[in-house]
């Protein structure tokens, strides 16, 4: 690190080597993805029944929204009137966040054969990274575990049944 130039600026307190201000910028992708990806896979699992099916949709949709949503960041972050963040830093943040959460949440429908099974590891997965992201968030933030947990829990989850119910109405159509 000794010829890497380091930000003193006031507003951006490094965690390590990591300027806090990007955490903004994770917390978009992972939670993008957490809601996001709990409701199509749940759709997903119902309305093509395949794990594979589901892992390749899953994976092909994964890839495509976390492009997205990198990309959206970037720009949103080159049009902030009083810039913070390195936009293609923030971009990178947001993207691989965005593809390790998909990556955990296909998992399960790589390792299982049956959806059903599948779908409810994937659900587990998703708790457990709504559960370590509220304790890293509330012990940042020092604000409660439980109120944010829960939060995160009820929209997360409020779309993935919203989804499965959509893909079993679907499916009836098709």
């Amino acid at each position: 690190m000794p010829s890497e130039k380091r930000d003193k600026s006031p507003h951006k307190k490094p965690a390590g080597n990591f300027p806090l201000i990007y955490c903004s910028s994770i917390v978009l992708g992972l939670n993008d993805a957490l809601v996001e990806f709990t409701g199509a896979l749940a759709g997903f699992s119902f309305a093509l029944e395949s794990t594979r099916l589901v892992a390749l949709t899953g994976a092909i949709t994964g890839i495509a929204a976390a492009l997205s949503m990198a990309a959206s960041e970037y720009l949103s972050t080159r049009c902030d009137p009083a810039p913070r963040k390195c936009p293609r830093r923030a971009a990178l943040c947001t993207g691989v966040s965005y593809l390790i959460t998909v990556s955990l949440l296909i998992l399960p429908y790589l390792l299982f054969r049956r959806a059903g099974i599948a779908l409810g590891v994937m659900l587990a997965v998703a708790l457990g990274v709504i559960a370590l992201y509220s304790y890293l968030y509330t012990k940042v933030c020092g604000t409660s575990f439980r109120r944010h947990f829960g939060e995160m829990v009820a929209v997360s989850f409020g779309v993935a049944l919203s989804s499965f119910l959509i893909g079993c109405i679907l499916k009836e159509f098709s």
